[in-house]
């Protein structure tokens, strides 16, 4: 059974997607798309720089963009990914290409809602200055208890030994001088605020406004949800869940082991890939993993999810 995941927000990098338009009909999309959320997709793929790309307004809908733009690459027909995958999910922002991807929004309802949450969390983010740093390593109850004694948030739990600390910058400051009990290193991450903790709040009130005049479908897949790592079943919940997981922790070790309850035998990471694929080789034996960086991944892509539906049957 195969799984496809969308990466969260630090995945990109300067000029990511160019190599992807050289694809037939890539650069057009990209560009119909820029021109229906006001923000050139293009211009921030191919030629900005780090500091560009990290700006939350622009980071959010250029990894949900990549994403979809890899998955039609990867199924083009109508129904492909309903019949090849046997369910999608996203890390944090990449829950709404998942969501598009299960049907629940168009690509179009998906780009114009991450560009109002991306908006929305940059502007929460400057209310005061807050970040997230990754920790290496320790034992993940561990960890949890000791970055709630110093006033930080478990904002991303991505795996057993594995957890993303969010909160303000003299917070982030004394968990780097004071590390929980077995984690080697406290990585800074390359992100504009602390997601999926409180101070996202106001963020959650713009997301919902937003949403009051999409009318979501259900799933046509299973779609498994960042928030506890259920498998939602109707497109009203999993809107609900989007809006409010921008001020909620992400639990991707939760979302890993609902793969493994599923039978998963493999898993594909949308473009940029490669972080989730990590987690899932590190934490999921005997799933083979492959992660999209660039078309030349397309074809190995291509293989893997025929040999699945092949032993699928």
């Amino acid at each position: 059974m195969l799984v496809l995941v969308a990466p969260g927000q630090g995945a990109q990098t300067p000029g990511y997607l160019t190599p992807w338009l050289d694809l037939p009909g890539a650069e057009e999309k990209l560009r119909r798309w820029s021109a229906l959320i006001d923000l050139d997709l293009v211009h921030y793929g191919t030629e900005a720089d780090e500091d560009q790309i990290r700006d939350t307004a622009v980071a959010q809908p250029l990894l949900v963009a990549s994403a979809l733009l890899s998955a039609r690459q990867l199924f083009p027909g109508d129904g492909e990914i309903t019949a090849a995958v046997g369910a999608v999910a996203g890390h944090s922002v990449g829950e709404l290409a998942a969501a598009a991807l299960a049907g629940v929004l168009s690509d179009d309802e998906a780009l114009r809602l991450v560009r109002t949450r991306g908006l929305a969390m940059a502007e929460a983010a400057a209310v005061t200055k807050t970040g997230m740093a990754a920790l290496l390593g320790g034992e993940r109850d561990t960890s949890v208890a000791h970055l709630e004694r110093l006033g930080l948030t478990p904002a991303n739990v991505n795996g057993k030994t594995q957890i993303v600390a969010a909160g303000t910058m003299e917070q982030l400051a004394a968990l780097a001088e004071d590390k929980p009990e077995g984690v080697r290193r406290v990585v800074p991450l390359k992100v504009a605020g602390a997601f999926h903790t409180h101070h996202m709040a106001p963020a959650v009130d713009a997301l919902a406004a937003a949403t009051k005049e999409l009318a979501p479908r259900d799933p046509a897949l299973p779609y498994v949800s960042n928030r506890d790592g259920q498998t939602v079943t109707t497109g009203a919940d999993a809107l609900a869940r989007l809006v409010g997981q921008v001020a909620n922790p992400v639990r991707w070790d939760l979302c890993m082991e609902t793969f493994q309850d599923l039978g998963a035998t493999a898993l594909v990471e949308l473009c940029p890939g490669g972080t989730l694929a990590g987690l899932a080789k590190r934490d999921l034996p005997g799933v083979t993993t492959l992660a999209l960086k660039t078309p030349d991944e397309l074809d190995a892509a291509r293989t893997l999810v025929a040999e699945q539906s092949t032993a699928a049957g």
